[in-house]
């Protein structure tokens, strides 16, 4: 620590030989820091306030039918990207600030300072902007910020609609698209059950299904036509029983016209249900479907029975009237002839529906080989369709959302751009600071005083110590010389410090009454 401070006072020592330079060397440096300070022109800054309104009570009310955007959000970023090269130039134009600039250096020169001199400061989440510029005619200074806070307003707007066009016209080329799409899967649905058509089942049901169904009616068909069969051996049993024991000749005579007069009651029934059936299918599908086509064949079949069961009714009441002797048959064999020819008619009806249950079941039998193929194609052919359809319904509901966000932003708009405080432009200079540079020059010069004197005690150092000497020649030192100090030297060294003191409190002097003079006008402008 001794010898750190030994050092400092030795360099103190030699630099106190060249005092002198360091005093010219404040001075010139104070004085063209004056200078410079001085002669710097007054910069004049022009403001504005806009108050940003996100709020719109239509928002609310039109939420989940319309797409509300992130005003606050957009705003946001305008306010952070509005200071661009595009926005700098357009108003550069509009505020006439390059009527003085005639090659391209200069006008690239003045975008760049005025995107300097351009500030967007925001107050917060109170959506409360100040635009600023600063420049030396104040006239100018307040044009620029009128032109900011036009060009702030018109490229929000702008903004939105071109986001709302682009998003309309997005959808609409999607909607183009997926249409065709539908148009596709449609085609190739209806083609597949056009080559299906046979194959294909209208109430819905599986093949398995479908076969299982023709199944149950196949059986129940043959078991009606065996209790029909029984029912016919039992009552032609009972005709030939009443034939051998004989029928009273008188009654034969009487029912004798009767008995050519013959009906068909449990044929005329079924006739008539197969026609009902027949128009309710009708009402639900075309000719070429499988259900009618089998229930105009059965109708033709029970309608051919008919007339063979008449014709053959009526061969029997003949034969039945005629005995042996040649007397009519009785009362009792009219009737068993009849029951016998009803029998007749059901057994040939149900064993038509047999044989068309056991084509129906064949056919469904073989079908179900393939089934499996169509359905899985038929499935993909539905999927497909089913998907082309949602998107294409989803596309146009997001359309109309779409046209109905656009719509809500043109009568409310995106947000309420409110000018608090309109574009004014201080009449005080706001730049530069010359109170705060005076001091800075003030503290340059002293710095650079003190650095001279430094320098030249580098370049050509003194010795004060016979020690220092030694250690800084590294030769040997025989002998030191004392010297004898007069009154008159002493007088010349006390005048000396006087100056130096005069010298240097002179400069400090002055810049503090620079200072006192620019505090007390610039406290009189604020005033």
């Amino acid at each position: 620590m001794d010898l750190l401070l030994a050092q400092l006072f030795s360099v103190t020592r030699r630099m106190w030989k060249y005092r002198w330079y360091g005093v010219l060397v404040a001075w010139v440096t104070g004085a063209i820091g004056a200078i410079v300070v001085f002669s710097m022109p007054d910069r004049y800054e022009a403001t504005a306030r806009i108050y940003v309104d996100t709020q719109s009570i239509l928002k609310p009310l039109m939420s989940g039918m319309a797409v509300s955007p992130n005003v606050e959000m957009q705003i946001n970023m305008l306010s952070k990207t509005l200071i661009s090269r595009p926005n700098v130039e357009k108003l550069v134009r509009m505020a006439d600030l390059d009527l003085k600039n005639q090659t391209k250096a200069e006008q690239e020169a003045l975008i760049d300072r005025v995107s300097s001199e351009l500030k967007i400061s925001s107050a917060g989440r109170d959506n409360l902007y100040t635009l600023a510029y600063r420049d030396r005619d104040p006239e100018l200074a307040k044009r620029a910020v009128q032109s900011l806070v036009t060009i702030f307003v018109e490229s929000s707007l702008g903004s939105s609609r071109k986001d709302s066009a682009t998003a309309s016209s997005f959808i609409t080329d999607q909607i183009k698209n997926y249409e065709g799409k539908l148009e596709e899967a449609e085609s190739r649905l209806k083609e597949f059950r056009l080559r299906n058509l046979q194959t294909m089942n209208a109430d819905g049901k599986d093949s398995a299904s479908r076969l299982a169904e023709m199944s149950g009616q196949l059986d129940r068909a043959k078991l009606e036509l065996r209790e029909a069969t029984q029912a016919r051996d039992a009552a032609r049993a009972q005709l030939e029983g009443e034939r051998t024991r004989g029928t009273n000749t008188t009654t034969q005579s009487l029912m004798q016209e009767s008995a050519l007069t013959v009906s068909t009651p449990e044929l005329d029934a079924r006739i008539d249900g197969l026609k009902r059936n027949l128009d309710a299918l009708l009402q639900r599908f075309t000719e070429q479907h499988p259900d009618i086509v089998s229930a105009r064949k059965l109708l033709k079949d029970l309608e051919e029975q008919k007339r063979k069961e008449v014709a053959d009714l009526r061969k029997a009441a003949i034969a039945a009237q005629s005995v042996p002797n040649g007397q009519p048959s009785s009362l009792a064999q009219q009737e068993l002839a009849r029951m016998l020819a009803s029998s007749e008619v059901l057994v040939a009806g149900l064993r038509a529906r047999v044989d068309e249950y056991s084509s129906r079941y064949a056919q469904a039998l073989a079908a179900v080989k393939t089934a499996p193929q169509l359905e899985a194609e038929f499935a993909q052919l539905n999927r497909d369709y089913s998907i082309h359809k949602k998107n294409y319904e989803d596309l146009v509901a997001r359309r109309e959302s779409a046209s109905l966000s656009g719509e809500l932003d043109v009568a409310s708009g995106v947000a309420d751009f409110k000018l608090i405080d309109p574009p004014r432009a201080d009449p005080k200079p706001v730049a530069p600071n010359r109170l705060l540079l005076l001091a800075g020059v003030l503290a340059v010069c002293l710095v650079a005083g003190v650095f001279a004197t430094f320098v030249g005690s580098q370049l050509r150092p003194v010795f004060h110590d016979a020690g220092e000497l030694r250690l800084r020649t590294e030769l040997p030192v025989l002998g030191v010389v004392s010297r004898l100090i007069s009154d008159a030297e002493k007088r010349r060294v006390r005048v000396d410090l006087v100056r130096f003191g005069v010298a240097s409190g002179g400069l400090v002097v002055v810049f503090a009454v620079g200072l006192s003079i620019m505090a007390i006008l610039m406290s009189k402008q604020v005033g």
